[in-house]
């Protein structure tokens, strides 16, 4: 399993930013994706999942409203839109094959800092 992220940084507050997933080394379309992030001296907090097809997703009820997740299985890409970015958003955000928990399911994630 290899997944990639990208697209973090640094925005303020109220900002939007995209994150991607690219993945490989496993059959991405028939597999069940999750977002996942760890706050800085926190633990992992799952963030929204999708199954394989991308019809059904779901959300913590912290981001419910403001986050989209998405797939693209002919690019082999998971997406995270984030809208309306608090500063409780800031932590390291991974993509993860399904189960999220197992360590090689997940990527080596990509930082965002919600931030003035």
């Amino acid at each position: 399993v290899q997944l990639v992220e990208s697209g973090g940084g640094l925005v303020q507050p109220g900002g939007s930013l995209r994150l991607s997933c690219a993945a490989s080394g496993f059959n991405f379309s028939i597999n069940g994706m999750s977002w996942v992030r760890q706050a800085p001296g926190k633990g992992l907090e799952w963030v929204s999942g999708i199954n394989s097809g991308g019809g059904i997703t779901t959300y913590a009820e912290s981001v419910k409203g403001r986050f989209t997740t998405s797939r693209d299985n002919a690019k082999n890409t998971l997406y995270l839109q984030m809208n309306s970015l608090k500063p409780e958003d800031t932590a390291v955000y991974y993509c993860a094959k399904n189960p999220w928990a197992l360590l090689s399911n997940r990527g080596q994630g990509t930082r965002v800092t919600v931030s003035s």
